[in-house]
This record gives structure tokens, C-alpha cells and sequence, in this order.
């Protein structure tokens, strides 16, 4: 007996580490029993839970670097020809609603911590956009003047109705964003420096979203917004696909 209970306790510390982590990013302790303890992996509420939540670590993961390809893109061209400062800037202001939004609700982060890494990401291709476009002092005051504004929203000087109304601002924000570059690019009969690899990634976030804000938040609002967000980003994708072989362009060089 001394021995077996030796080996369980062996066992039960090796577990420990693991059970750890598993109950503090993907499930809580009535599904970690659920599925080691009794040996039921088809739990429905459970399996629901697990997918949600690993799909949104991923989704945060990916979010770290899914316009990281965008930002490259304009690097090395030197150009920010083809993309639309404006539906940048409505970009912003539609994940700058998600993300004061969540954490005025106090919603999990893995529900929502994407937000966070593209507000970043978003907010530079908008400084380079201005900086491509000899603007680079406006894009210095960009940085300041949404910073503070960041500050003043997320402070307990703002009202809870205001995130609200600008959370639900987010709808006609993606939409006429999206259609603002949807529209450029139609013009211009090519999408510039708009990256693929961004936009198909954009794309599946959004998808994914869906499910994951409603198992984790069951909030109709960011349910709602992440719909939106995926038919307009696939119009953009959709947009891609057509104009694969359409290049912009070469301006010639005077000497």
C-alpha cells in the first residue's frame, strides 16, 4: 500500500504543473475532472469550453504579428500608395471600442486580447501611411493626441453609456472603413500595398471571434460586431483573389 500511494503521489505531482496550466488558460476545474478524472471527452458544455478558449489564445498569438506582413510590405516599398488612411483611422476607432468595451465588462482576456496587439499594429500602419505621404510631424501628433484620448476613455472619468455607444459605433465604423478601401482599390483597379497575408488572417480572426465571444462573453453586441466584421474583411479578401495579377503601376523616375 505504502508503495502504490507513493507512486499516486508521484503522479499527483507531476500533474500539478500541468493541471495548473490547463485550469488557468483552458478550462475550469469542473472540466479538468470532467475529462482526466472521468474520462468523458465528449462533455459538450466542456469541449465548447476548451475550443473557445484555446481558439482565443490562438487568435492573440496570431494577432501578435497578423500585420506585422502589412507594416513589412510598406516598409520595403517606401509607399503606402493603395490603402486608405481613412479606413485605417475607422479601423482604430472600432478596435479601440471593442477593447474599452471588454475591459470596462471586465470580459477574459482571451476573449478579447487581440484588440490590444492590433490597435498597436493599427496604429502604426496609419503613422506610415502619414510618413509615405510627407506628413511625418502629423503622424507624431496621431500617436500623442490618440494616446491621450486611449487615457481618457479607459479612466473612471468616462461614463459606462459612452464605451457602450462607442462599442456599438463599431458596426457603420467597419463597414464604412472597409467599403472606403473596398472603393480604392476598385478605383485604382489593384490593391496597392494591401498585404494578403493580413488580410486572410484578419479574416479568420473575425470568424473565429464569433464563436468565441459568444461562449465566453455572451455578449450580442461583440457577437454582432465580429459578424460585421467578417463579411466586410471578406469582401477584402474577396477583392484580393480578383486582383492577384493586378499590379500598381511603376512611376518612372526623373533623373
Amino acid at each position: 500500500m505504502a508503495a502504490a500511494d507513493m507512486a499516486a503521489e508521484k503522479g499527483s505531482s507531476f500533474m500539478d504543473p500541468f493541471k495548473g496550466l490547463l485550469l488557468t488558460y483552458l478550462m475550469p476545474e469542473s472540466c479538468y475532472d470532467e475529462f482526466f478524472l472521468n474520462f468523458n471527452f465528449l462533455d459538450v458544455p466542456c469541449l465548447k469550453t476548451v475550443i473557445s478558449k484555446g481558439l482565443g489564445i490562438g487568435i492573440i498569438l496570431g494577432s501578435v504579428l497578423v500585420k506585422l506582413p502589412q507594416i513589412v510590405k510598406l516598409v520595403r516599398a517606401s509607399s503606402a500608395e493603395g490603402l486608405s488612411l481613412q479606413s485605417v483611422l475607422l479601423e482604430l476607432v472600432a478596435i479601440t471600442g471593442t477593447m474599452t468595451y471588454s475591459i470596462l465588462n471586465r470580459f477574459p482576456f482571451s476573449a478579447w486580447g487581440e484588440a490590444l496587439f492590433l490597435m498597436l499594429q493599427t496604429l502604426a500602419i496609419g503613422v506610415l501611411i502619414l510618413h509615405y505621404n510627407q506628413r511625418t510631424g502629423r503622424g507624431v501628433c496621431f500617436v500623442l493626441v490618440y494616446g491621450a484620448l486611449l487615457a481618457l476613455l479607459l479612466s473612471p472619468l468616462t461614463p459606462p453609456a459612452l464605451i457602450t455607444a462607442l462599442q456599438a459605433s463599431n458596426m457603420p465604423a467597419i463597414i464604412v472603413g472597409r467599403l472606403i478601401q473596398a472603393v480604392t482599390n476598385f478605383r485604382n483597379g489593384h490593391t496597392g500595398q494591401l498585404s494578403a497575408v493580413s488580410a486572410f488572417l484578419l479574416f479568420a480572426g473575425s470568424l473565429a471571434r464569433i464563436f468565441t465571444s459568444l461562449q465566453e462573453t455572451g455578449d450580442a453586441l461583440m457577437a454582432l460586431t465580429y459578424v460585421i466584421s467578417s463579411l466586410c474583411n471578406g469582401i477584402l479578401v474577396l477583392q484580393l483573389l480578383y486582383y492577384w495579377n493586378c499590379c500598381p503601376p511603376t512611376k518612372s523616375k526623373t533623373e
